[in-house]
């Protein structure tokens, strides 16, 4: 899956993506070169094949970015009926997962735009005490550059997709 072309289908999926799972997983790798998966809730895919996501729980990110900046997104569209769908027709409408590989770049403080994007995708739970003990707070994010992306084939069921 070419990223560039691909870039607003990818988009699209990752969006589909956290409104079944709200969150995303990050692979990366520690200083003793182990593989390790952060959940984050807070990823947002720009227009120019980078992101960035708020940086206020991961403690391992930072830590492994300071020696790798190596890593790996995958979001899984868990959808219950884009699943049960597609087993019935035996044939997925789209990928149902794709990963994207990048490096990760500075911390820096949150832009206004980028916390207007947070607050947007927040706000179904904004009447909730949660809301803001969670996501009241969050100032500083983390860029990412992706530089390459793959979809997930399941057999037959993605066979037919490009």
């Amino acid at each position: 899956m070419d990223l560039i072309s691909n870039w607003q289908q990818i988009r699209q999926h990752f969006s589909r993506c956290f409104r079944s799972n709200f969150h995303v997983s990050i692979a990366s790798v520690d200083n003793n070169n182990l593989p390790t998966v952060t959940p984050i809730g807070s990823l947002f895919l720009n227009s120019d094949q980078t992101g960035f996501y708020f940086e206020k729980y991961p403690s391992k990110l930072p830590e492994h970015a300071e020696h790798n900046k190596n890593i790996c997104v995958l979001a899984v569209n868990s959808n219950t009926w884009f699943w049960l769908r597609s087993l019935y027709n035996l044939r997925f409408p789209t990928y149902p997962a794709i990963k994207l590989y990048g490096q990760l770049g500075a911390k820096r403080k949150a832009t206004d735009i980028e916390i207007s994007r947070l607050q947007r995708r927040m706000k179904a739970t904004k009447w909730t005490k949660g809301n803001q003990y969670l996501w009241g707070d969050m100032n500083e994010v983390r860029d990412i550059t992706f530089t390459r992306s793959e979809k997930i084939n399941i057999g037959k069921m993605t066979a037919h997709l490009p």
